[in-house]
């Protein structure tokens, strides 16, 4: 396959965004397409931008930075080299979406270069490569100067290919997606069914009607300073579960990727991956050296972060080490798995207020603790468990399936970007 070499200033034009997350009095709302936004999603569709941060702009700021389908935005700075340069494709149309600082907006010429295809391009270990041996900094910032992303070299097969490769890819994303979007529905489904039966107290009565709207007795907890169902108690977490702090096994002064002979190390920047319940990727390998003075837990245990976003609870689906940025909840009742999952994950604001720290939140191990707890009766916990363990099974189906059409999609975009593997018709 015939390759032509471009320069990306020749066949695109490129903003570097100053747009920052500041709100100002005079100017025009926005949605910010932020850093984040760009670094872990190969689109952006209409879908995601609801969930974007409100802003303002100026209007010369939204005359050039908004984005519009067919564009391309990459990450331009940041704490590390491998974290710039990364792509994803403007999917859509938008209003009142501007990209935000730290980041480049690069518009094709359609007559020469495909969006999609540039998009998958730019994620390519060629210009990954390019970024890393060229991005400026040290220490504590790393970032592309405008000469170095004008300069990037772009690699261009005829047009009609690079629809093919482009569309291939973007196809690939968007079942991506539909599984992401039918996790959160799920997730959303097991959230309600919690805030139904133990916030509302509308759990299923003897004769499967809604218990207080039905006029269920209701008592005075003292502890809880509120009423609940006839028949329920209270305990505090560290009654219902053991709750420990995880380990940083020092000195270790060499972490690897999952190449290594160590193990999995789960750390604090694992939290917020993925907003799912499942932690099923880590990034980084302990040493062996650290593993027997780290704290292990196996599949399916209960971790929560307690340190820079504290009060986010995760089901671990590896055997692995675990960073003292978590703590580990063990020895509880199977019942109580997803119930305490939704506990925890409903009193984070509370958990939020009370962590210390003027930069990194840190969360007392103490004060999850010390946390009062309703406890239920066990035929309605019971009945409870069997109904999310469903939902949560679906969920990490679909989250596997995610995985796994991710890991083809990378392992396609080298073959098709340098002719080992073509589409055909089918």
């Amino acid at each position: 396959m015939e390759l032509k070499k471009y320069k990306l200033a020749d066949i695109a034009k490129i903003e570097i965004s100053g747009v920052d997350k500041k709100t100002i009095e005079g100017e025009t709302p926005v949605r910010l397409c932020n850093f984040v936004d760009v670094y872990y999603n190969w689109a952006i569709t209409k879908d995601k931008a609801k969930r974007f941060m409100i802003a303002s702009a100026k209007q010369s700021e939204i005359d050039r930075f908004s984005i519009g389908k067919g564009m391309v935005a990459i990450t331009k700075d940041s704490e590390t080299k491998y974290d710039i340069g990364v792509a994803t494709y403007i999917a859509d149309n938008f209003d009142n979406v501007v990209l935000g600082y730290h980041c480049a907006l690069i518009t094709p010429n359609p007559t020469i270069v495909d969006g999609k295809y540039l998009n998958a391009f730019m994620h390519t270990q060629y210009i990954q490569k390019y970024f890393e041996n060229n991005a400026s900094g040290s220490g504590q910032r790393y970032t592309l100067s405008n000469d170095t992303i004008s300069n990037i070299p772009v690699l261009l097969p005829p047009m009609e290919v690079q629809r093919t490769i482009g569309k291939l890819l973007a196809d690939l994303d968007r079942k991506i997606e539909l599984n992401r979007q039918i996790n959160d529905n799920l997730e959303a489904m097991a959230k309600q069914l919690y805030n139904y039966w133990f916030v509302q107290f509308d759990f299923p009565n003897e004769e499967g009607k809604p218990y207080k709207s039905s006029g269920g007795a209701m008592v005075w907890n003292e502890k809880l300073k509120r009423e609940i169902p006839k028949g329920w108690s209270c305990e505090s977490l560290q009654n219902i579960c053991s709750i420990k702090r995880g380990a940083s096994p020092r000195p270790i002064d060499e972490y690897m990727d999952s190449s290594c002979n160590g193990m999995p190390w789960v750390k604090i920047s694992d939290a917020t991956v993925s907003s799912s319940p499942f932690l099923t990727q880590i990034k980084e390998c302990i040493i062996q050296e650290g593993v027997s003075k780290s704290v292990r837990v196996i599949p399916n245990t209960l971790i929560v972060s307690n340190s820079a976003t504290p009060g986010i609870p995760k089901f671990i689906q590896l055997e692995a080490c675990v960073h003292d940025g978590w703590l580990v909840v063990t020895n509880y009742n199977e019942v109580f798995t997803y119930y305490l999952y939704y506990v925890i994950k409903m009193i984070r604001q509370n958990l939020l207020h009370m962590a210390s720290g003027s930069i990194f939140k840190n969360l007392k191990t103490d004060y999850l603790k010390e946390f009062i707890c309703i406890i239920p009766h066990m035929n309605i916990l019971e009945l409870y468990h069997k109904k999310v363990e469903k939902i949560m099974k679906q969920i990490l189906n679909h989250q596997n399936n995610t995985e796994e059409l991710t890991r083809q999609r990378d392992e396609l975009l080298p073959l098709l970007m340098n002719g080992q593997a073509s589409v055909n018709s089918d």
